[in-house]
């Protein structure tokens, strides 16, 4: 066994059984301590709504913590500092107000809460009958405007615009960069239609079992011999591959 970096979305793949999520804890903190693995949580929520669920759920504390759909990361998430240098590469060809108000003209786009909402993220709901026509319209408005973005939809509902240099997968790109870890000593976990950015590298992939459909889609259309779909969910899902990689 060696320290390995382990990155994880939250709501429904590492959350979801808690009596799952107390055994890989337990599991996590252990190999930590005895061999220095790192912990990384990657979610689409706010710093807000990660504190409230930090304390639900009693979540071991992490290395790093990845924000808002990959657009901001804490390495003290308790001082609450966005890490300065990855918010520069973000900056590029992106115009908050710009983005808005093109965003502005779809009806249909329905903006969530503010404490969703930062410099790098407009987020959004939008019902899966209406994503069939409106994303491709925004996507190509986006495009036509000159803005470097990328239109990220999962859950049937929750759109998000980010940067085009800002995402889960980029944000992990970026750790491993600030630590000097290899690919295949990082594994990453999801199960919806923003963690896909997760999976785009060359770091061991676990998809748990109860991931959503354009996740599935996504990776029957990717298969390769580092992304593994798992047959059991949420955190027994990550135990079952974290075993499947050897890293446990």
């Amino acid at each position: 066994m060696s320290a390995f970096l382990f990155i994880t979305d939250l709501d429904y793949t590492l959350v979801g059984d808690d009596i799952a999520l107390e055994t890989l804890q337990q599991q996590l903190s252990q190999h930590r301590e005895e061999h220095g693995t790192k912990i990384v949580y990657a979610t689409g929520r706010s710093l807000y709504l990660y504190r409230q669920l930090e304390q639900e759920k009693q979540l071991l504390s992490p290395d790093a913590l990845i924000t808002s759909v990959g657009t901001e990361i804490y390495f003290n998430p308790k001082d609450e500092v966005i890490d300065p240098q990855y918010a520069d590469t973000l900056s590029l060809g992106w115009n908050r107000e710009q983005v808005f108000g093109i965003a502005s003209q779809f009806r249909s786009l329905i903006p969530q809460p503010q404490s969703e909402q930062n410099f790098f993220k407009v987020s959004y709901y939008l019902s899966e009958e209406a994503a069939t026509q409106v994303l491709p319209q925004l996507e190509a408005a986006l495009a036509d405007s000159g803005l470097k973005t990328q239109v990220i939809y999962s859950g049937s509902q929750d759109l998000d615009i980010l940067p085009e240099k800002g995402d889960k997968g980029l944000a992990v790109q970026y750790l491993r960069q600030q630590w000097s870890i290899e690919a295949e000593k990082t594994v990453v976990c999801g199960d919806s239609g923003n963690d896909i950015a997760l999976f785009r590298g060359e770091e061991r992939g676990i998809i748990v079992g109860n991931a959503k459909t354009e996740l599935r889609q996504w990776y029957q259309n990717n298969q390769t011999s580092y992304r593994y779909l798992a047959k059991s969910h949420y955190a027994n899902g990550i135990l079952e591959g974290l075993k499947y990689f050897n890293f446990l």
